[in-house]
């Protein structure tokens, strides 16, 4: 299970807990939901920071495919040549290879690995929206007098009357800020 996953889990789980173990607080408790999904796809700020992200990571694929090209043509040379090289001019053939090799393999898992450039760039790109999504709901949480609010998007949120959905407001509140020059953006 990965690490989100058991994060919202224990999130569920203790949100479970204290709503069974104080029932007379739970009756004044204020609910609202999101969709992030929604906010994200609806959301300019949003959008414009994943059309970045995604020519970043076109630029990475195009030089991954260049690498992989390189490798490839030195692997068609060695196999091709094999038969009429010198054993010396061969080994330098399969060396160059294998530097190619190594060097196309180091630049996938630096860029695509565990904790590589591709997820710190998401997450450098996306910190701000996802900073300014958190604020619009606080605030409009806070306005509509609200103790909690979920996001539909993660899969823990079985039912929920509409008129709890707070993603409408969210998103018409990120985009008027959007608008404002005064921004400071």
């Amino acid at each position: 299970m990965s690490a989100p996953r058991r994060a919202a889990r224990a999130h569920a789980w203790w949100l479970s807990l204290v709503l069974w173990a104080a029932p007379a607080s739970a009756a004044n408790l204020n609910v609202g939901y999101i969709d992030s999904a929604r906010i994200f796809q609806e959301y300019a700020d949003a959008r414009d920071a994943q059309a970045r992200f995604d020519r970043q990571v076109q630029s990475w694929r195009d030089e991954a495919a260049e690498k992989e090209k390189a490798v490839n043509q030195l692997r068609t040379e060695v196999r091709d040549q094999a038969p009429i090289l010198s054993a010396l001019k061969r080994q330098e053939r399969e060396e160059a290879l294998q530097k190619a090799i190594g060097e196309y393999e180091r630049f996938v898992q630096q860029i695509w690995g565990p904790n590589g450039t591709a997820a710190q760039e998401n997450e450098r790109m996306t910190r701000e929206v996802v900073d300014r999504i958190r604020a619009a709901v606080e605030k409009i949480a806070g306005d509509k007098g609200l103790n909690l609010v979920f996001d539909s998007a993660s899969g823990f949120l079985i039912y929920a009357d509409k008129s709890l959905d707070l993603t409408g407001e969210v998103i018409q509140a990120l985009n008027a800020a959007s608008a404002t020059p005064a921004s400071g953006r």
